[in-house]
């Protein structure tokens, strides 16, 4: 089932839902082991890290099983019980998007689903805010394009997913971005962090107009992380500044390291496998 194109069109988020049946994906998900059926919450990681409190429970219930209408509502019923929105998003909206990032990496879930429940998640996010009065507090900036010339923006859109889950303030310059406006959102945002797609072999080579024209600017970035269908490692690291990207959810972690440890581009090339906290055969040599 292709969920990227529909007559011709990108598929939308109602589109998505209009595929899948919120209702069953507990059992679209269920994995029989001796005889016991494993729902979502039920996997011993995601179980560790699911709020056992409500309201909050039942917010990131409603995140980790995609039901934006669901989880809509329990939030703004917690806003009208005076419940403060900075918790009702670290302590139940974050809660329920990390348990579906690691059943994404687990093989569990899957693009749509993510999609879904990101939607879910950024939909109640700016219910809270609207109480707040202003946008929540962010880790920092991390600016985010598709290569120039090239339309796919699938990878673009989960980077920011996991960015805004992560706490960061993602933004988004969109696809078939020229490498001028690259560089002006660079002065703009001063970004600790900036991250680049390309799915096919034509557009990639816009990654090192984009580190040569910011060189000439006297602009730079912590770094640079380069992925998508049609890069490749020993590409993106002929270039400075850069840094492979192996999987969209490595990103806030990349930022993370950035932010937190003052990791430089060549340091996450040296280090990848554990800043990410797992083994990566592209980073194994």
């Amino acid at each position: 089932m292709n969920y990227n194109k529909k007559e011709g069109i990108e598929m939308t988020y109602k589109d998505l839902e209009d595929k899948i049946n919120q209702n069953k994906i507990a059992i679209r998900y269920n994995i029989v082991v001796e005889g016991a059926a494993i729902k979502p919450e039920d996997y011993p990681e995601v179980k560790e890290g699911l709020p056992t409190e409500e309201p909050f429970k039942s917010i990131a219930l409603g995140v980790l099983y995609e039901d934006k209408a669901k989880v809509l509502s329990d939030v703004k019923e917690s806003l009208k019980n005076e419940i403060s929105p900075l918790d009702i998003i670290n302590k139940g909206l974050m809660k329920g998007i990390d348990a579906v990032s690691l059943l994404y990496t687990k093989g569990v879930y899957f693009l749509p689903d993510l999609m879904l429940a990101g939607d879910a998640m950024m939909e109640s996010v700016k219910e809270c805010e609207k109480v707040l009065g202003h946008k929540s507090e962010t880790k920092g900036t991390v600016v985010c394009f598709v290569a120039e010339g090239d339309p796919h923006d699938i990878g673009k859109n989960l980077i920011l997913m996991f960015l805004r889950a992560g706490g960061y303030e993602a933004i988004d310059l969109g696809r078939d971005v020229p490498t001028e406006k690259v560089v002006e959102a660079v002065k703009k945002y001063h970004p600790l962090f900036m991250t680049g797609t390309a799915l096919m072999t034509t557009t990639m080579t816009a990654f090192p107009k984009v580190v040569d024209a910011l060189e000439k600017e006297g602009l730079e970035v912590p770094a640079i992380g380069c992925g998508g269908g049609a890069v490749r490692k020993d590409y993106v690291e002929s270039m400075p500044m850069t840094v492979y990207g192996v999987e969209a959810y490595h990103t806030p972690k990349l930022a993370d390291a950035i932010l937190k440890n003052h990791k430089t581009w060549e340091d996450l090339r040296k280090e990848y496998s554990d800043i990410v906290g797992e083994f990566v055969p592209e980073y194994s040599n």
